[in-house]
């Protein structure tokens, strides 16, 4: 059901798991700021100490054993390289930390992952303008040249940016996650979102043109996307309303990236009118892509894809008065009430959904290697170490990508359970638990233990990777 070589990992970002916020250098990121700040985070908890990652990573490195990951997909901290986000200041003490954690995993015969981007910008950028300023794809482009030219000879597999719709809206126009920014209008996050798209692709670039030919790797963004469908199948304006949404969110950042070069046209025509019908008459609150850059288009070698959850969509939305993104995509999202809800009140288990979006990435996006890069179910209140629920959702869900995979020809190389262990969930703090490791933040050593979840996993990890033999290919 699963292809030679393919990718059994867990994902963890820098911030959710290092801790060491001061140590050894590092400088601050916006998230050390955002979370100091009363009342932007659960309980007012931080990252600050978190998983002691930094400290522990041994520990780390034995629960990815455990469980017989092939890949790893971790995230470097820009602030713990470089903490000032430029080059003229290197921490070399954060690069012997991320050597020794790539060196350990290859001794281990697992495959890393790096994305370079998961959050966590340099206190010292975001007081420059941050991902607003035009400035900050060249600065973005200059750190990832660092790390390909640090880690690029053993690192195959790279994410420049993760998630950058989450990146741009809530952080910059929503501003529950950091910067912390509430800018509505929508003109903010669009800007983000033109600047994370600028970064990448001057990453990819310089990649493809000073890495790839002796490094031989891959590289491509995490774009996080909920799987969508009409409220009513028969409602033309509930299907114009999820392609729409689709548009808005998928197409965002896909769309630049594997189709066209340029945003949908249906997410242009959109953010023009509305933006003329409130007095936006001297330019798009969508930016336009210079032709002096090097181009968007195929700056991908894969598609990367975040799933957690899918909606019913139908038309309209309740603050269409007020200009934003949600008013721009003119769109409800509702809720199927026969999906069961995995703890946070956002996150319907839906597997059947991930495998409908692989098949809609294949059809709308020239059928693309494809690497599911975050995926999980969340655990809240009482600790349940026998947490059947998980163990069932990653079951079902896996057999959802092998349906993709051989009744409707995905290529899909590899899934990525979130996370390799609780940690510090955003603006949820520690009260949200993805892990498929239990991490007792109350220890001073932060003991993990393997929830049921991680032995069924790693059984289906056994039992998969087993199907064929020989070696696992890097890539």
């Amino acid at each position: 059901m699963f292809p030679r070589g393919f990718a059994w990992g867990a994902a963890t970002a820098a911030y959710q798991i290092e801790g060491g916020w001061q140590a050894d250098g590092r400088g601050p990121s916006i998230w050390d700021t955002f979370s100091h700040e009363t009342g932007r985070v659960f309980g007012d908890q931080n990252g600050d100490v978190a998983c002691k990652s930094y400290e522990l990573w041994e520990e780390d490195l034995r629960s990815i054993l455990q469980l017989g990951l092939t890949h790893y997909r971790l995230s470097v901290s820009w602030a713990r390289l470089l903490p000032d986000g430029t080059t003229q200041h290197v921490n070399h003490k954060g690069v012997e930390y991320y050597n020794k954690v790539i060196d350990n995993l290859l001794t281990a015969n697992v495959t890393p992952m790096v994305t370079l981007y998961h959050f966590d910008l340099p206190q010292a950028l975001q007081d420059q303008g941050g991902w607003k300023s035009p400035n900050i794809a060249a600065l973005f482009d200059s750190y990832a040249r660092f790390c390909f030219q640090t880690f690029g000879d053993r690192v195959k597999l790279w994410i420049t940016i993760n998630e950058p719709y989450v990146c741009a809206k809530l952080g910059h126009e929503d501003g529950i996650h950091a910067p912390g920014l509430e800018e509505p209008g929508g003109r903010a996050a669009y800007l983000v979102g033109h600047n994370m798209l600028r970064a990448h692709a001057l990453a990819w670039h310089s990649y493809d043109a000073f890495f790839r030919p002796k490094h031989e790797g891959l590289v491509s963004l995490a774009i996080n996307s909920d799987w969508l469908e009409p409220l009513e199948p028969d409602c033309a304006e509930d299907v114009s309303a999820t392609e729409r949404h689709l548009a808005f969110t998928l197409g965002w950042f896909a769309w630049p990236v594997f189709v066209s070069g340029d945003y949908p046209e249906i997410m242009r025509a959109v953010i023009d009118a509305n933006s003329k019908t409130h007095g936006f008459n001297s330019e798009s609150r969508l930016p336009i892509f210079s032709k002096d850059e090097p181009p968007i288009l195929g700056t991908a070698d894969f598609f990367a894809l975040n799933y957690y959850t899918s909606r019913k969509v139908t038309s309209g939305c309740g603050h269409s008065d007020i200009l934003s993104m949600k008013s721009d995509r003119g769109a409800q999202e509702v809720l199927d009430p026969s999906w069961p809800i995995s703890g946070v009140s956002w996150l319907a288990v839906v597997p059947h959904g991930l495998r409908r979006l692989l098949s809609y990435i294949k059809k709308n996006f020239s059928d693309p290697a494809i690497y599911i890069t975050e995926n999980g179910f969340a655990q809240v209140g009482s600790l349940e170490m026998e947490d059947v629920q998980r163990g069932k959702f990653y079951t079902e869900t896996i057999s959802e990508v092998a349906k993709a995979i051989t009744e409707d020809g995905v290529n899909v190389r590899g899934y990525f359970a979130w996370s390799l262990m609780d940690n510090f969930e955003w603006a949820d703090g520690y009260s949200v638990r993805f892990g498929l490791f239990h991490v007792d933040f109350s220890d001073e050593k932060r003991k993990r233990t393997m929830y049921r979840s991680g032995r069924e996993y790693a059984k289906l990890i056994l039992k998969y990777s087993t199907e064929h033999e020989g070696p696992h290919p890097n890539h």
